[in-house]
């Protein structure tokens, strides 16, 4: 949504939500420009729609970039422009809350830069970052990037560092953090299976092939165990 102002931060979860992400020609707010941008529509827990289109940056793409996100300038050579886009994106998140892996740092000042340059406005949208809420979940974790996450919740990462595969998968990471903060997490059972590399705790998980163990360690310890 469109406004004078912008939204605040938030730190807790909701069931209703738009989750995005972008890809841009480098990591610069004041020199980069948006690749592609992709988005799930979340109602209850549940993804009803989704979002998703290349841009055309109207400049090459840097090599060390597309070796990233696998986006080369033949992909977006016809593609529209970011003016145009982002015009269906402010139309398909309407009020909803944003949500997004480290969007604070990131998308967000894109996405504000970009909507007063082409609408002359900013997103009034609140927003809340699954990073900041995994600080909250993981206080001793070295490293809370999207593939640490998804490796611990056992959630497939193919196609990661392109937008739609990222919204998915983090829109299941999302669900699985406002669990862990309404105190849903699951227990280790009885406190009796202990790691045998780090004597941590050992938690049932459920994964891409079923549940297993793991241990609450993870990422420093990545010992996990069949059921």
């Amino acid at each position: 949504m469109l406004g004078n102002t912008k939204g605040k931060q938030l730190y807790n979860y909701t069931p209703d939500y738009v989750l995005f992400d972008l890809e841009t020609t480098g990591i610069s707010r004041n020199t980069d420009e948006v690749i592609e941008i992709s988005a799930v529509k979340v109602r209850n827990g549940r993804v009803v729609d989704e979002f998703s289109h290349l841009v055309n940056p109207g400049k090459s793409i840097p090599y060390a970039a597309s070796m990233v996100n696998n986006i080369t300038n033949q992909m977006v050579r016809n593609a529209p422009h970011f003016d145009r886009v982002l015009e269906y994106f402010v139309n398909f998140i309407e009020n909803d809350t944003l949500v997004g892996h480290n969007i604070c740092s990131f998308d967000m000042p894109f996405i504000y830069r970009d909507c007063e340059r082409y609408l002359g406005k900013t997103i009034s949208n609140d927003y809340i970052d699954t990073l900041r809420l995994a600080r909250k979940v993981f206080p001793d974790w070295k490293h809370r990037r999207l593939s640490d996450l998804a490796e611990y919740y056992g959630i497939s990462t193919e196609g990661a560092h392109r937008a739609l595969a990222d919204c998915r998968m983090n829109q299941k990471i999302f669900e699985y953090l406002g669990k862990e903060l309404a105190g849903k997490q699951l227990k280790v059972q009885n406190n009796t299976r202990i790691c045998p590399k780090c004597h941590l705790p050992m938690q049932r998980r459920n994964g891409r092939f079923g549940e297993f163990w793991g241990c609450t360690g993870f990422p420093k310890c990545r010992h996990t165990e069949n059921i």
